[in-house]
């Protein structure tokens, strides 16, 4: 349940971020905005210095709920599966620690211009990654003898490997027009 709201959640907030962003940049004749740096300076002048600082909160909140998600990924796989168990403040620390290294080290590395480029290649990863979770969730929720009575139905499996075929076609979609 905590991991489903809190998807719900990022979603409701990106979902948000793009309707103000499309209906705020379209009406004012700014049909594309390439990166979120634009987006952040085209929207004060726009709707005020108040909608840039949501923009950015929204923007964090919508942070703060992935990385809650990938916590709680976490301590399912290692109270569950590993049976390790720590406390959460330790897992907490760890999971944020790891989300922000790759970003610092980008930061440093790349300078602090590039962060737009560095959230856009993070995204083509985290779709080019997805299938690889699919897979295994797929092929052990359909298996009746590890799941039982709790096994995916027909109809949910075939909609899951319809939608794995889907995003595999889309992530070959984006690597050719790389």
């Amino acid at each position: 349940m905590d991991t489903v709201l809190s998807l719900l959640l990022a979603m409701l907030v990106n979902g948000a971020i793009l309707v103000l962003a499309g209906s705020a940049f379209h009406v004012a004749g700014q049909p594309v905005v390439d990166d979120i740096e634009q987006a952040y300076r085209l929207i004060t002048p726009l709707a005020g210095g108040a909608a840039a600082l949501l923009f950015g909160l929204a923007l964090l909140a919508s942070g703060q709920s992935s990385t809650l998600t990938g916590t709680v990924a976490g301590q399912v796989i290692m109270d569950g599966f590993l049976q390790v168990r720590i406390p959460c403040y330790q897992r907490r620390l760890i999971t944020r620690g790891l989300a922000l290294l790759p970003a610092l080290l980008g930061v440093l590395w790349l300078g602090e211009g590039a962060v737009g480029r560095m959230l856009v290649w993070s995204q083509v990863v985290l779709s080019l990654q997805l299938p690889l979770a699919m897979w295994p969730l797929l092929r052990i929720t359909a298996d009746r003898q590890q799941m039982g009575e709790f096994a995916l139905a027909p109809a949910m499996q075939l909609l899951g490997w319809l939608l794995f075929v889907l995003i595999c076609g889309a992530n070959l979609l984006l690597l050719v027009g790389l």
